[in-house]
C-alpha cells in the first residue's frame, strides 16, 4: 500500500479491475499521504475522508459482484476549489464563499463520478483564481513540493501539488490564463489547456466567456489523455461545446516523422533564464531525434498583448464578482479589488477593441501553424519565485523593454482553440524544475499531447517523493 502512490492513474485503475488492488487500498494510500503532505506543503482546502472511505468500499463491493466497471472504478481524484460539487463546500479561496454550498455537480464532475471516479477533497485556490500564486487569505500558502517556502503556481496549484506529491493521480484544474499550465511547470508534472469547449465549461454565470478552461493536472501523458477521454464531449450546458473533438489514439506514435515544429524561446519580449532557454533547446533536439523537423521562428508580440489580457481579466472578476465590493471590500484580497476596480472602469468600446488585438495575435500564430504542426516556447520565464514574492508585479519591463515576467501563458488564452500543454523540460541549478509549452493548432488536442508522449519517452522527468519533502523541511 506504501507504494501506491507511485502509480499512474492509468495504472490504478487497471490493478483494480484485474482486482490486485482494491479501492479501499488506493483511497487509504491516498489519505496517508495526505496527512503527510498537508501539514508541509497544504495543497487542500477540504479533504473528504469518511466519504471516500464509504464511496471506496461501495466501489470495492460492486468489484467483488462482478459489475461493469467504469473507466475510473474506485480512483481518487480532486477537484479544485473552484469548481462546484454537489453537497460540498466550494469557497472559490475567498472568505466570501466560506459556505457557499453547490445545489448540482456541473458536467465534469457528473461524468467523473459515472466513470467510477472518488472524490477525495478540493484544492486550494487562491482568491477567484486570480492569480499565479496559490496564496489566499482563507486557505493561506500553497508550498512547491521541492522548496515549501516557494511558489507552487497558480491558481490551480493545489491540484498541482496534490498530484505531484502523489496525494492523487489525477486533479482538475481551470485555465483562463494559465492556471493549469503554472503549476504543472513550477511543480514538474503535465498541464494541459484543452482547445476550446473540448471539455463543457459552464461554472461561470455565463457560457459566451471563450477563454476559461478545464483541464488536467497528471503526471503522465497517457493520465492526462485519460481525463481528457473522461471529461470531454458535447453538453448543451455549454453552447460553445465541440460536437465532435478529435479523436484521441490509445497509443500515441513518438516517432515524429513528418512533423514540423516551430520554436521560439521568448516571443521577442520576455527575458527568459538561461536554464529555462538551454532546458527548451535541449528538449527540442530530442524532438528532432525523434524525427520531427524543428525551426526557431521569429514570433513576436507586444506589451499590448498582455495588457489586453490582464484588461479582459479585470472585466471578468468585476463581472463575476464584483458585487463583493459594496459590502466585503475589506474581506477581499487588494489585489483582487484592484483588479475589479480596473474592470468597471473599463467603456465597453475599448473592451471590445481587445478583440482587435486578439486578431492581431491569432494572424501573427496562424502564419506559424500554416508551416508548421506545432509551437515550442517556455512554460514559464524562470524557476518557482518565493511565496513572498506573490505580491510583485512580473510584468515590469525593463531598460531593454524586455518583460521580467513569470509566466508565458496568459495570451495563449487568448487564442482559446489552440490546446496548449505544459510538460517538464529539465531542472535549474537549484533543483527547481523548468517546463515547455507545446501548443498545436486549432483543436488538434491530440497532436500536442502525442508531442509531449515523445518528450516523457525521451526525457522523463524526476518523479517527487517524501524524501524530497524531508530534503526541503531539512
Amino acid at each position: 500500500m506504501t507504494d501506491l502512490f507511485a502509480l499512474s492513474a492509468t495504472e490504478q485503475v487497471r490493478l483494480v479491475r484485474n482486482r490486485a488492488v482494491s479501492p479501499v487500498d488506493l483511497v487509504e494510500a491516498a489519505l496517508a499521504r495526505i496527512e503527510a503532505v498537508q501539514p508541509v506543503l497544504n495543497p487542500f482546502a477540504l479533504v473528504f475522508a469518511e466519504e471516500a472511505r464509504a464511496a471506496a468500499r461501495a466501489a470495492e463491493a460492486a468489484v467483488e459482484r462482478g459489475e461493469e466497471l467504469g473507466p475510473l472504478h474506485g480512483l481518487p481524484v480532486a477537484f479544485k476549489d473552484f469548481t462546484p460539487t454537489k453537497g460540498h463546500s466550494t469557497t472559490r479561496g475567498s472568505h466570501c464563499y466560506a459556505d457557499w454550498m453547490a445545489d448540482e455537480d456541473p458536467v465534469i464532475v457528473q461524468r467523473f463520478k459515472a466513470a467510477g471516479a472518488i472524490i477525495l477533497g478540493k484544492t486550494t485556490t487562491p482568491e477567484f483564481a486570480h492569480s499565479s500564486f496559490t496564496v489566499s487569505q482563507l486557505w493561506g500558502e500553497t508550498g512547491n513540493p521541492w522548496d515549501p517556502a516557494r511558489c507552487s503556481g497558480g491558481s490551480s496549484g493545489g491540484s498541482g501539488v496534490a498530484v505531484t506529491t502523489g496525494c492523487v493521480a489525477l486533479a482538475e484544474g481551470t485555465d483562463m490564463g494559465g492556471s493549469v499550465r503554472i503549476p504543472a511547470a513550477l511543480c514538474s508534472c503535465v498541464g494541459l489547456k484543452p482547445s476550446l469547449g473540448r471539455i463543457p465549461m459552464h461554472i461561470l454565470p455565463f457560457v459566451l466567456d471563450d477563454m476559461s478552461h478545464f483541464g488536467p493536472l497528471a503526471r503522465t501523458i497517457y493520465d492526462a489523455a485519460l481525463f481528457l477521454r473522461i471529461a470531454e464531449g458535447p453538453s448543451d450546458a455549454d453552447i460553445q461545446r465541440q460536437v465532435a473533438p478529435r479523436p484521441l489514439p490509445e497509443r500515441f506514435d513518438t516517432d515524429l516523422t513528418g512533423l514540423s515544429l516551430a520554436l521560439t524561446p521568448d516571443f521577442g519580449l520576455y527575458r527568459v533564464a538561461p536554464e529555462v532557454e538551454a532546458n527548451l533547446r535541449a528538449t527540442a533536439v530530442a524532438l528532432a531525434e525523434a524525427g520531427a523537423v524543428v525551426e526557431e521562428v521569429d514570433l513576436a508580440i507586444d506589451f499590448d498583448m498582455l495588457q489586453a489580457w490582464t484588461d479582459w481579466w479585470g472585466v471578468y472578476l468585476a463581472a463575476c464578482f464584483g458585487h463583493l465590493l459594496a459590502d466585503s471590500r475589506d474581506r477581499l484580497d487588494p489585489y483582487v479589488v484592484r483588479l475589479m476596480e480596473a474592470g468597471l472602469r473599463m467603456n465597453a468600446v475599448d473592451f471590445k477593441r481587445i478583440e482587435t488585438t486578439r486578431t492581431e495575435l491569432w494572424r501573427s500564430l496562424a502564419a506559424v501553424f500554416a508551416r508548421h504542426d506545432a509551437l515550442l516556447c517556455p512554460t514559464m520565464a524562470r524557476g518557482a519565485p518565493l511565496n513572498a514574492e506573490s505580491g510583485r508585479k512580473f510584468w515590469k519591463p525593463g531598460a531593454d523593454g524586455r518583460i521580467e515576467g513569470l509566466d508565458i501563458t496568459e495570451f495563449l488564452n487568448m487564442t482559446a482553440q489552440c490546446p496548449a500543454l505544459s510538460v517538464p523540460s529539465g531542472v535549474t541549478a537549484e533543483g527547481l524544475p523548468t517546463a515547455i509549452q507545446i501548443v498545436a493548432r486549432r483543436f488538434d488536442d491530440p497532436t500536442a499531447l502525442r508531442i509531449g508522449a515523445a518528450v516523457e519517452a525521451r526525457r522523463p522527468w524526476r518523479q517527487w517523493s517524501l524524501a524530497d519533502l524531508g530534503a526541503a523541511r531539512g
